[in-house]
């Protein structure tokens, strides 16, 4: 198993157009640029220096399950608009956007599915959708994933990719993390293992509820694992801060995460680790 790998953070400044505004297929550290196909072909890793670029969620299931195995649960679980919030725009027509561009209904997919020949529950968190904020629905299909796990008797993977809690939805996205903690403590109560996959970035609520609950906890390159953002926590303390802060790789060597795998590694990895799981009974 991987424990470690280097990668650089530094993010240039080139390879934007006149605007300033940077290709999505631009690598952000060395402005390599690549062609949509080239870029799923390497799992949306840059080949020169290892970036690793944001993969949306079916893409990320496609990658770590069996072929045909996966499931899809929860599709009817969707946001609401509790509070009519309106801030520059209605929330509703937020929500909508948010469907119409990314083809998802909400900021996380769950369902069955196999990895490596070894059955267990999937939740996947998108952060194309609304940067992967923890409203209601996402809460509640999180919870839905570990009741579907418990059922079965089997391990649940979450995959997250977050800027935490879905302000439009005020205290009632702030109780998702209570919330998720408990599904959590339901599932270890009934002796099946959680492992989660930190992807770029894991912040805020996210992190600081089911992310960090993990009986295996591993980290993507490069990631962002961090309650608060460096440029928040910088200003605030009016402290210098290490050029690694809150990276995948610094929370490994404080003991945050268990390993920090590469993305093309990562399907081997989970597949073992699930096999452990499944030997230990």
């Amino acid at each position: 198993m991987s424990s470690r790998v280097d990668v650089s953070i530094e993010r240039r400044d080139d390879g934007g157009d006149a605007g300033g505004r940077r290709h999505p297929n631009t690598c952000p550290v060395c402005a390599s640029h690549y062609r949509e196909d080239e870029l799923e072909a390497a799992l949306w890793v840059c080949a020169h220096c290892g970036h690793h670029f944001p993969m949306r969620a079916r893409a990320r299931i496609a990658h770590l399950a069996d072929a045909g195995t996966f499931v899809e649960e929860a599709t009817d679980v969707r946001s609401d608009d509790p509070l009519s919030f309106f801030d520059l725009r209605p929330y509703t027509e937020r929500i909508a956007e948010a469907e119409l561009a990314t083809g998802l209904g909400e900021a996380m997919l769950i369902g069955q599915a196999a990895i490596g020949g070894s059955a267990c529950a999937l939740a996947v968190m998108d952060f194309a959708f609304m940067g992967g904020s923890m409203g209601s629905a996402v809460g509640e299909k999180f919870c839905r994933a570990c009741e579907s796990a418990v059922e079965r008797a089997v391990p649940l993977v979450a995959v997250t990719a977050s800027g935490g809690a879905r302000m439009q939805e005020g205290i009632l996205s702030l109780m998702q993390m209570p919330k998720t903690v408990a599904a959590v403590a339901d599932l270890h109560d009934a002796r099946c293992a959680l492992v989660t996959v930190m992807a770029h970035p894991t912040t805020a609520g996210v992190l600081a509820s089911f992310a960090s609950l993990g009986d295996v906890v591993v980290a993507e390159p490069g990631a962002l694992l961090s309650f608060t953002g460096p440029r928040v926590v910088q200003q605030t303390t009016r402290e210098r801060l290490p050029e690694d802060f809150g990276r995948a790789e610094s929370n490994y060597d404080f003991g945050h995460v268990d390993a920090v795998v590469p993305r093309a590694e990562l399907r081997a990895y989970v597949a073992r680790v699930l096999r452990l799981f499944a030997d230990a009974g």
